[in-house]
């Protein structure tokens, strides 16, 4: 049978195997359909990536590393890759259909009742010990990665940060920094080697309160507010919890990777062991509604209000990165914000090169680094003089992030500055993701 084109030259037929049906959803780098396999009749997922924009990004790597993890990674509560097929412009991953959606939508709704987070966590483990027992390392666990199927099971997903045994140092440790930051170990916060197996404890004692709790242990709005949180190990378990469950939980959350729980200790812990109840549907387990709220935040434990966890994972950057969103700073209702972020496929010079600019022209004295500038206002303004600090991360060597926050000044005059000058002046320089239709 031949294959007939879709839009953008992916085939309606894919290989002669695959009936490729409606669109799932998308990023800047690949489209994911529900497709059908001709010879089986059984439906799959088939991720769509676009060879061209991968490699403009230098993301070849982290793409062959998630295909070959996932080959290796066979087990009940993991996402199966079934094919990987490609043509010269696209790679056509075929995996493992998972319909009930991410296992963090269902907490979103409220935190669910202990027998029911246990289960979800016995199932977590015994993918991780999989994981780590054939040498691989997950490195961003986070419940928006932890998928549910028809029958309310836990599948992991997204190995797109993953490492492998042989991607340890000689001092037999990893060092790449990478991960989403509320779920990330202190350890990989200080960037001088860590344990993959014990960081991904970590994100699994983080994942578990936030399934028992309904919020995060180390939420704050400031990040080195919340980095500096994770690195004492400074949280306190609702009064609601078990004490077993605390006891887990605070072994799991040992800022010290050489004193934290080990995944055979735990998987020993009482809290571990006990009965789970037989297989909820997604609209079952809940215990109250923790994050039911108007402005789209979510009550913590305090009765304070806490945000949805911000994703800095590179794929998640990269995918919602839409250059320069000052959309925040117009929206009446909520406190204006104080942090800006954007990527660049340009080199950080380049960066540091406009910032002089706008310093320049805005009547600034500038201090830079390598990787970091202040721009610091000659002239007072209503709340003193306006300060504003940059930041540059390299996601890979030709992709860039940069943070841009107000560090001292009135918060109204830096808004006015980021929207009349800086956006102006850092155009050249703005990565913008544009999808193209399948």
């Amino acid at each position: 049978m031949a294959e007939k084109a879709k839009d953008g030259g992916v085939p309606s037929l894919l290989h002669g195997k695959y009936e490729l049906g409606r669109l799932l959803g998308h990023g800047t780098f690949a489209k994911v359909y529900l497709a059908r396999n001709v010879e089986t009749g059984k439906s799959v997922a088939i991720k769509v990536v676009a060879k061209e924009k991968v490699i403009r990004v230098g993301m070849t790597e982290q793409v062959k590393r998630e295909i070959a993890v996932m080959k290796m990674v066979k087990h009940p509560h993991i996402v199966e890759l079934q094919e990987v097929m490609a043509s010269k412009s696209k790679i056509y991953i075929a995996m493992e259909l998972v319909r009930g959606g991410e296992l963090f939508a269902k907490v979103s709704r409220g935190r669910l009742r202990e027998e029911v987070a246990r289960m979800y966590f016995q199932q977590l483990i015994s993918a991780i010990d999989f994981c780590h027992s054939r040498g691989v390392y997950h490195r961003d666990l986070k419940p928006e990665n932890l998928l549910l199927d028809d029958e309310g099971n836990l599948k992991v997903s997204d190995f797109g940060l993953s490492a492998f045994s042989e991607h340890l140092r000689n001092d037999g440790l990893l060092h790449t920094t990478c991960g989403t930051p509320a779920y990330v170990a202190p350890e990989v916060i200080c960037r001088k080697g860590y344990d993959g197996a014990k960081a991904d404890l970590w994100s699994c004692g983080v994942i578990l309160f936030v399934l028992l709790a309904g919020y995060l242990p180390f939420q704050d709005d400031n990040i080195m507010a919340m980095y500096r949180k994770i690195h004492k190990g400074d949280f306190k378990c609702p009064q609601w919890f078990s004490s077993d469950a605390r006891r887990l939980i605070t072994k799991l959350l040992d800022p010290n990777p050489s004193t934290r729980i080990t995944i055979s200790k735990v998987t020993e812990s009482p809290w571990f062991n006990k009965s789970v109840p037989k297989i909820l549907s997604s609209k079952e387990g809940l215990e109250f509604n923790a994050f039911d709220c108007s402005d789209d935040t979510a009550t913590c434990g305090d009765g304070k209000k806490c945000k949805e966890p911000e994703s800095l994972n590179a794929f998640h950057i990269i995918s919602l990165s839409e250059g320069f969103d000052l959309s925040p700073l117009f929206e009446e209702k909520k406190r204006q914000k104080e942090e800006l972020r954007f990527a660049t496929t340009k080199p950080a010079s380049s960066v540091i090169s406009s910032l002089e600019e706008v310093a320049k022209s805005g009547k600034f004295n500038i201090k830079k680094s390598d990787s970091k500038v202040k721009l610091q206002g000659v002239e007072s303004g209503r709340k003193g003089k306006l300060g504003i600090a940059a930041e540059i991360f390299a996601v890979t060597p030709s992709f860039l992030v940069v943070e841009v926050k107000k560090d001292n000044g009135d918060t109204l005059e830096y808004d006015q500055f980021c929207h009349n000058e800086l956006r102006p002046a850092l155009k050249d320089v703005l990565w913008t993701s544009n999808p193209t239709p399948a």
